[in-house]
């Protein structure tokens, strides 16, 4: 395995990427979230890079313009489309042996793949469906309802809780005022509705990562389990798995190493 540094060029301005080197024809390409440079948090995206390197898989990751150690303009990920082609020509470019090239994207990275990338494959973890123009109480608002919804779900799949009703150690009114707030509907944002129709769009395999009791995904599994998913959720390239974990960015070494584990299975099988 090696390390490498790489230039290349974003609509006139420079990104730098690196690459873990690897002979197997199918690639990752990691996309950052937020304001993240290409190492990630806690430099989890450079430890990943290096671990799926030493299974033979060549890792690329970059940073997009206005990010890091690449110049130009941070306009946010939602104007990072040609940040994304770029890196992708690019890679195909540097490694000609290639066949696939996988994109794996945390919080608003995977969303912005999923708006924006032609890839053979997507592994998106805990997307990004908030309104970044939402007040940081809306925002709160929505994650508070999101989880009341996730919990209430949670209960009802437990057979123990009807035995507890009937026992009387649950208010049953209390209960009954929370299944109401579960039955409602869901309104989802502009943001989540785009997502969703990327999502019917898309003919190749994707996989959808969840840290369960984290507030993003939180948000994502309540537009989720809406009607405006209900055709999503019936595509079979389309598949999804949950760790029991508040983990934003998979940090602790549980987490951790059940992301690597979800990531190179799908490349595996790519």
């Amino acid at each position: 395995m090696t390390r490498s540094f790489h230039q290349f060029n974003c609509d006139g301005d420079a990104l730098y990427g690196t690459l873990d080197s690897g002979s197997h024809t199918t690639a990752l390409l990691i996309v950052s979230g937020g304001n993240e440079i290409r190492a990630g948090a806690h430099a989890g995206m450079a430890r990943l890079a290096e671990s799926l390197s030493q299974k033979d898989f060549p890792v690329f990751r970059y940073d997009r313009r206005g990010i890091g150690d690449s110049s130009g303009h941070n306009g946010e990920f939602l104007t990072s489309r040609a940040d994304i082609l770029a890196a992708t020509q690019y890679l195909g470019q540097t490694v000609p042996n290639l066949k696939k090239i996988i994109g794996f994207g945390n919080c608003d990275a995977a969303t912005s793949l999923a708006l924006f990338s032609r890839l053979d494959g997507l592994i998106l973890a805990n997307p990004w469906v908030i309104e970044t123009s939402e007040s940081t109480s809306e925002t709160a608002s929505k994650t508070a309802a999101s989880a009341i919804r996730a919990r209430y779900w949670n209960r009802l799949k437990n057979p123990r809780t009807i035995i507890d009703a009937l026992s009387g150690k649950i208010d049953f009114r209390k209960f009954l005022g929370g299944l109401k707030q579960v039955t409602q509907k869901q309104e989802n944002t502009g943001l989540s509705i785009k997502l969703r129709d990327a999502l019917l769009e898309l003919e190749r395999p994707c996989r959808i990562l969840l840290a369960k009791r984290d507030t993003t995904a939180l948000a994502f599994q309540a537009a989720w389990n809406s009607s405006d998913f209900r055709a999503v959720k019936t595509k079979t390239n389309i598949t999804s798995n949950t760790l029991e974990s508040a983990s934003h960015s998979f940090a602790d070494d549980f987490a951790r190493k059940w992301l690597e584990n979800e990531i190179l299975e799908f490349l595996e099988s790519a």
